[in-house]
Formats: structure tokens, C-alpha cells, sequence
């Protein structure tokens, strides 16, 4: 009588132990299923980083090649150059689709969902802050023209003033005393080191740069602001009008430009030429609903293009909202 009464609670306690067992199954399971499920992702986002960054570094050995092809040309450096054409947003596979002139069938490849764009930048078609301060002195010439650039562009005198300052003791020869030492900048978007905000390193974007030594401003590629502030007595009419005579005929010498202002207007070598050496070149892959961006400076000397340096970043145009981005260093 005992015995049959303990049967209930017996089988209950059975019950019970089979339920558990079950549910640590379940869990040794669903935990092995999300490591497996973590560990492909994981793969798959490497074999993507992996893939975009050979796309990249190819698309800017292409870029290193045309400046190289437009050198071989001669001439100075003007926006009818193929180097000035951007590459509009195309599908990767199409760049791969013909091969001794036949199509070839690239549809299962991994370029099928990549699509890459991009464009070459001439930045000596801005004003370089490397040229305003030099060995820790401020140039006059170069500081007339950021200072009609500033009055264009409504930001008063006293903030370039500050940025001069900030120069200075960021270049002086002679070490800064401690906890007042400032780094130069060696992209636009770190101006906020010197105290400048973001606000106005946007509007100063399409007209500065920072290269890594004075350069003067290529007028051949230089934006009607940009040749209105480079030029003394220059107004707005006159930069219109060079900028649209050089559409028709790119100046080949200063003394093109002389020429058409009609004046005997002093057109230093130092701050002003026709052709360029430093470019930056953007690019960017969209690959797997990835989109990654990548802005390199490239110099070129004669014939020789070298990646001074490149950084690379997700989400939005560095030009556009500067990301915190990690800085590499090529040779």
C-alpha cells in the first residue's frame, strides 16, 4: 500500500528530471547554434572587410596610374583632363565583364552586389594652410588671400587671427613650452585641434586643404572663390570670367592669365601656378549593404605617384561629416 502511494510522486519526480534534461538540451543547443551563427558572421563581415580593401587599394592604383598617364602627357593639370572625370556609381563585375572580347559570366562572383565609384581631387585647387604659416612665420602674401577668402565667406577677421596663432606654434622651430605645444594638422577635419568648430571647418571645406608644404593654387582647377581670393583686386565678375575662358582654352602659363586680366597684375610663381602635384583621391564600394569610403593624398613628382597617406571609414563621405577615422601611414 506504501509502495503504490510513492508511485505518483515517483513518476512526478521522473517528470520533472526528463523536463530538465530536456532544457538543458535545448539550451546546449540553442548556445551551440548561436556560436555557430556568430561565428559565420564574424567570417563573412572579415571576408567583406577583406574583399573592400583590395577593391579599394586596386581603384586607387588605378587613380596612381592615370595621374601617371596625364604626367607622361605634359601640360599643366586643367578639369578637361581625364583624371577630373569622377567615376560615376557602377556594378564591379562590369569592369571584369569582357575578356579577349568575349562576355564572361561573372554573375556568381562575389563583385556581382559591388558597386564602386569615385573621383580624383585636385586640392591646389584650394587655399593650403601649410602656405599661410611657414617655419612658424606668417606669410603676407598668403594671409591677404585667406583673409579675402574669410570676408567671402562671412567669418570675421579675429578667427583667422586665432587660426594663424594656432599655426604658428604648432610649426615653430623652437619647442613650445609644456601644455602649450599644438599638432599641425595633416587633414582639414583636425582643425578642431586648433580650436576651429565644426561648423566652420565645413564651410571652409571645398576652399582649404592642408597639404604637407607650401603649394601654390592651381588656377586652372581653382573655384571662382577660390581665384577671387588668390587674386589681389580680383572681384567676383572677373573670377567668373577666367574661370569660363579657361573652360574654353586651359591657361598653359601665368602669362594666360595675365593676358586676360589685362593688367599688369602680380601673379606670383610662389602662391599661384597652372599645373598641380598633390590630388586626393576618394573612393568608394558598396558591397554586401556595406558601404565603405576610403580618401587617400597622393603626390606626384615628374612621373613617380606615390600614397603619401589613406584613410578608410563606413557610413557617411568624409568631406561631408568627418568620422572619427584611423589614420594609416603609407610610404
Amino acid at each position: 500500500m506504501n509502495r503504490a502511494a510513492r508511485r505518483p510522486g515517483a513518476r512526478g519526480a521522473a517528470l520533472l528530471a526528463a523536463m530538465l534534461t530536456v532544457t538543458l538540451v535545448a539550451s546546449f543547443a540553442a548556445a551551440a547554434l548561436w556560436q555557430q551563427w556568430r561565428g559565420v558572421t564574424i567570417e563573412a563581415a572579415e571576408r567583406a572587410r577583406v574583399q573592400a580593401a583590395w577593391i579599394l587599394i586596386g581603384a586607387l592604383d588605378w587613380s596612381r596610374l592615370i595621374l601617371h598617364e596625364d604626367a607622361r602627357a605634359g601640360g599643366g593639370d586643367h578639369l578637361a583632363e581625364p583624371w577630373a572625370v569622377p567615376l560615376e556609381e557602377a556594378r564591379l563585375s562590369t569592369f571584369l565583364a569582357a575578356q579577349d572580347g568575349h562576355a564572361q559570366d561573372v554573375a556568381g562572383t562575389d563583385t556581382a552586389d559591388a558597386f564602386l565609384s569615385g573621383r580624383i581631387v585636385d586640392l591646389q585647387s584650394r587655399l593650403n594652410l601649410a602656405s599661410l604659416v611657414v617655419g612658424g612665420t606668417v606669410q603676407p602674401s598668403v594671409h591677404a588671400q585667406f583673409a579675402r577668402l574669410f570676408a567671402q565667406l562671412g567669418l570675421p577677421g579675429p578667427q583667422l587671427d586665432a587660426l594663424e596663432q594656432a599655426l604658428v606654434r604648432a610649426t615653430a622651430p623652437e619647442p613650445a613650452q609644456a601644455g602649450q605645444a599644438a599638432l599641425m594638422p595633416q587633414q582639414l577635419e583636425q582643425l578642431a585641434w586648433l580650436g576651429v568648430s565644426a561648423a566652420n571647418i565645413a564651410l571652409l571645406a571645398p576652399y582649404v586643404t592642408v597639404l604637407p608644404e607650401r603649394a601654390p593654387v592651381n588656377l586652372n582647377t581653382a573655384p571662382p572663390e577660390v581665384l577671387q581670393a588668390a587674386i589681389e583686386g580680383l572681384d567676383r565678375a572677373g573670377a567668373e570670367m577666367l574661370a569660363t575662358a579657361r573652360e574654353a582654352r586651359p591657361f598653359r602659363s601665368l602669362d594666360d592669365v595675365r593676358a586676360l586680366l589685362r593688367r599688369d597684375a602680380a601673379l606670383s610663381p610662389t602662391d599661384l601656378s597652372v599645373g598641380s602635384s598633390y590630388f586626393e583621391v576618394h573612393g568608394r564600394l558598396r558591397l554586401e549593404g556595406a558601404t565603405v569610403r576610403e580618401r587617400s593624398l597622393v603626390y606626384r613628382l615628374g612621373t613617380q605617384v606615390s600614397t603619401l597617406w589613406r584613410t578608410r571609414a563606413a557610413g557617411p563621405d568624409p568631406l561631408d561629416a568627418p568620422p572619427t577615422m584611423a589614420r594609416e601611414i603609407r610610404p
